[in-house]
């Protein structure tokens, strides 16, 4: 039982003793085992070099190496070299250059970096020993660095190995540079591949994680059969480079006559999170319409991103009658339910649906947990939230990340334990923190006007070099709030010499199934002319009632007249004017808004529901408001 790597080590001096006879009948007797991989590394060192033999025992020998190398499929590297130096020393991939040394050109590529696999391809590689092309293609696979791979394409084409349409989709999926999706581009057309659906749509991938969104989408338009995965990744690339809407408008045109692909399950899920996105609460029911129609309802991922959407939307009761109507119910469902609740400031009632989840034998993950303590964070539960991270830790021995230290420092400086909060995050975490948890700090020292510790928070953002325009008007308001106008004046200098520019203000508002959007002072509205004229009406219905403007959220040097004059036109306003116009009375005015909503436009937001009895669900960057009556479900906190 000798087997084939104690015949491949001793073969120069067997060789020597035995006939062609006797190497037939050897191998007939060993030919029922195969080697071990791990067995294989100690004898080569000592393998000895061979000497002239007969042609019939050096076709057996090279018999026994390419049934060696085809029996490995990946070695340790250090083992690999020891290979290849006895096939070195013995000859043996001279001998047979095709069997061989084709099944010696794939294990070296599974088997070694990409860098020192190149090397040895280049240096083994020759028309005799180039594999065919189904082999190429591993290799091609096994090449971890793309360039690497791209390379060896060259080289095997040089060879007269042109290889086929599959062997560019696998270069595309490692894509990371533009150059490199552009130069597989040009090869997919030269070579009359365009029609290949799965190597346009791996393409189109590579285009959208390069974040060439135009690129992709002319591609798409130029293929000439597109199914419902080449529409699914346009769709998928609109989103990632955040063009939300235009994704939306993909679903009428998929449904469309001329086109002979249908939405899947996955369309429904990708427009469903799309509608989570901008908050299009009723283009998210069409969405769903059309998959109860075509039966992917009872799909548990379509469900959760319902659930999901519905939650985003301020649609809270809705997303619980899906929840209740799910049968089967996973950790996601269960995480959708509590993060949604959270968000919307239910956070008694996220707590129950994460004791209901332990009950029900549902073990929580970390998004989980992070649903649970953003909703103590969001209800100013102190206890409880320090409660959930016990858990967290001893109970699930879960590492708490810094998503939920992010929630745990809200919490504190909700209950204005702001310098616990600062030396939770500087000396007891066990993760380094990131921006989100300055800025969370940075945030509630704005609210409790501790101009101090904003200005250390900040300093902290500027050593991790990720200082953002809005962590300077957080400042900034974190200023004006102690009317210190000096110090506001000198940040507003510093931003202009660094060329800091501040992301401007977009509040949207869907109306059947179409998204309208305002920012400050928007005069493109075909409907401009009405929405100015009922905003001053409501501001005029507003001051009656005794909304004064804060001029502190106006960071501009203007006096009192003109700070009020310049937040009148804010984009929250403008769009709960156009929604007023629009919507009937019994609807909720639904807005989303790109920032964190202003304190003035709060209040605005505020005194509004109270007199005129309208529901307003405001989504900004960090949380929902629910303003009725003249109350917001914040608590003025946010």
């Amino acid at each position: 039982m000798g087997g084939a790597i104690a015949r491949l080590e001793s073969r120069g001096s067997w060789i020597r003793r035995r006939g062609p006879a006797e190497v037939q009948k050897q191998n007939l007797a060993t030919s029922r085992s195969r080697p071990s991989r791990a067995a294989m590394a100690p004898h080569l060192a000592r393998a000895p070099r061979p000497t002239p033999a007969s042609s019939s025992a050096a076709a057996a020998a090279t018999s026994v190496a390419a049934e060696l190398l085809a029996s490995a499929s990946r070695l340790p590297a250090r083992r690999f070299l020891q290979l290849h130096a006895h096939l070195l020393r013995t000859g043996l991939l001279a001998l047979s250059p095709g069997t061989a040394g084709s099944a010696f050109l794939s294990l070296a590529a599974a088997s070694l970096p990409s860098p020192r696999a190149l090397a040895v391809l280049h240096h083994h590689l020759t028309p005799a020993s180039l594999p065919d092309t189904f082999r190429c293609n591993a290799i091609l696979g096994a090449l971890s660095d793309p360039h690497d791979a791209l390379r060896f394409l060259r080289r095997m084409r040089a060879l007269g190995r042109r290889g086929n349409a599959f062997s560019l989709a696998i270069l595309l999926k490692p894509c990371r540079t533009l150059a490199h999706a552009r130069q597989l581009h040009a090869n997919v057309v030269a070579e009359g591949h365009l029609r290949d659906a799965l190597l346009a749509t791996s393409l189109m991938r590579c285009y959208a994680t390069c974040g060439e969104g135009e690129a992709a989408r002319n591609l798409f338009y130029e293929m000439p059969v597109r199914d419902t995965i080449a529409w699914n990744v346009l769709i998928s690339c609109y989103m990632r480079n955040r063009r939300t809407k235009d994704a939306l408008k993909l679903f009428q045109e998929m449904r469309g006559r001329e086109n002979e692909a249908e939405p899947d399950d996955v369309t429904c899920i990708l427009l469903l999170q799309a509608c989570t996105s901008l908050g299009a609460l009723d283009f998210g029911e069409q969405v769903w319409e059309y998959a109860k129609e075509h039966g992917y309802a009872g799909e548990l991922k379509v469900r959760n991103s319902l659930i999901a959407m519905y939650s985003r939307c301020g649609c809270v009761e809705k997303a619980y009658q899906v929840f209740c109507d799910t049968p089967r119910k996973s950790v996601v469902t269960w995480s959708a339910l509590i993060s949604g609740l959270a968000a919307n400031g239910f956070g008694k009632d996220a707590i129950s649906a994460f004791e209901e989840m332990i009950r029900s034998d549902v073990a929580p993950d970390a998004q989980t947990f992070t649903g649970v303590l953003s909703a103590c964070s969001h209800s100013g539960l102190v206890d409880e939230g320090f409660r959930f991270l016990d858990m967290m830790r001893y109970d699930y021995r879960l590492m708490p990340n810094v998503c939920h230290y992010g929630c745990i420092v809200d919490l504190m400086g909700r209950a204005g334990l702001l310098e616990e909060a600062y030396e939770l995050v500087t000396k007891e975490m066990r993760v380094p923190p990131d921006a989100t948890i300055w800025r969370t700090l940075l945030g509630a020292c704005r609210v409790h006007g501790k101009v101090d510790l904003g200005e250390r928070v900040i300093s902290h953002l500027i050593e991790l070099k990720a200082q953002q325009a809005g962590d300077y008007v957080l400042l900034l308001n974190t200023y004006a709030a102690v009317g210190d106008w000096m110090k506001v004046a000198e940040v507003r200098k510093l931003m202009k010499e660094k060329g800091i520019q501040t992301t401007p203000g977009c509040t949207t508002v869907e109306l059947n199934g179409e998204v309208h959007e305002f920012v400050a002072d928007d005069d493109a509205h075909p409907r401009k002319v009405e929405i100015y004229e009922k905003l001053n009406e409501i501001n005029m219905h507003l001051r009656i009632a005794g909304y004064v403007p804060n001029v502190s959220s106006e960071l501009h040097d203007l006096d009192s007249e003109g700070k009020g004059s310049a937040l009148a036109y804010h984009s929250e306003k403008l769009a709960i004017a156009f929604a007023l116009l629009v919507t009937p009375q019994h609807r909720p005015i639904r807005l989303a808004k790109n920032l964190r909503v202003c304190v003035d436009c709060h209040n605005f937001t505020k005194v509004f529901s109270g007199i005129y009895s309208r529901l307003v669900i405001v989504r900004d960057r960090t949380r929902f408001h629910h303003f009725q009556g003249g109350q917001c479900s914040c608590n003025d906190y946010w």
